[in-house]
């Protein structure tokens, strides 16, 4: 049998990397006349085109950032203007150094400023070089777009995105639309309660015609979110019945409180990781207003 030294091991991981990177399959969906939403490999990417230029809501992993700017080239030539965060994670934040050094300007909330410096380091190209607090608009390309924040909702520094010409809201990871249950990053100050109201403040401000863009999945509209509100509401309820029976983290996982929602689960956020991620959020106080 021949000994794989650690260099092999290595180059094996390599291959199998760039075969996975190989494999990505690119998506434009028009939302509107110059609204348009790329699917790819991690969150999904709002590109607004126009007289102005470009700008972006989130731009995916560093290593597809050559693809996607070929992806933008078929709607207009030109670097984006503008990229904005959703919130930090580097499956939505993963392009921003290269972006940045093509001409970009990244644009999140402080939160998101905080956590990629602490990772990056201060000065790097991966930082937003514009930060807000709790709004801010953009006005470019005939369009307003309205960046809100929402408090320990996902993360700490969620930011969703009002389009008001093409009635349009880009939601970032506080909506997961993929007959699952959210990411609550707990660590990263997310919240159930935070993501809960966050949901519910943005159903209140759209209209049944507004198309609702999730952090991951397809785009749909509020009918689907409405649904993803009563059933992040049931899965809460579901949990706090289950901590009220059971008095362990572990005594509450091996009941599988959340079973009766006959979700759909991936591999790196499973039923039990999810449930011990709720039980943290619910057995903590955190302010979310």
């Amino acid at each position: 049998m021949k000994k794989l030294t650690l260099a092999g091991v290595f180059a094996t991981i390599a291959v199998a990397s760039l075969n996975t990177w190989a494999k990505v399959e690119f998506k434009i969906q028009q939302i509107s006349s110059n609204l348009h939403v790329l699917y790819g490999q991690g969150g999904n990417i709002a590109i607004s085109t126009g007289e102005d230029g470009i700008y972006l809501v989130d731009d995916q992993f560093a290593k597809l950032s050559e693809d996607i700017k070929k992806q933008i080239s078929q709607l207009q030539p030109g670097a984006p203007e503008f990229v904005i965060n959703t919130h930090h994670h580097g499956d939505h934040t993963g392009g921003n150094e290269n972006f940045a050094n093509a001409g970009s300007h990244v644009i999140a909330h402080h939160n998101v400023y905080n956590r990629l410096k602490e990772k990056h380091g201060e000065g790097s190209s991966y930082l937003p070089v514009i930060s807000f607090s709790k709004d801010l608009t953009l006005h470019f390309n005939g369009e307003h777009a309205h960046l809100w924040h929402f408090a320990h909702a996902h993360t700490d520094g969620d930011a969703v995105i009002f389009y008001k010409n093409a009635n349009v809201v880009h939601m970032g990871d506080i909506f997961f639309n993929l007959n699952s249950l959210p990411f609550v990053d707990v660590d990263s100050g997310g919240n159930l309660d935070g993501l809960i109201k966050a949901v519910e403040a943005t159903v209140e401000r759209i209209d049944d015609k507004t198309k609702v863009i999730p952090g991951h999945g397809p785009v749909t509209d509020k009918q689907s979110l409405t649904s993803y509100l009563a059933l992040l509401k049931h899965a809460k309820q579901l949990m706090l019945a289950s901590m009220k029976e059971h008095k362990t983290l572990e005594a509450i996982q091996a009941a599988r409180p959340l079973a009766p929602l006959g979700l759909s689960y991936s591999g790196w956020l499973p039923e039990t990781r999810v449930t011990k991620l709720f039980y943290r959020s619910l057995s903590q106080h955190v302010q979310t207003n």
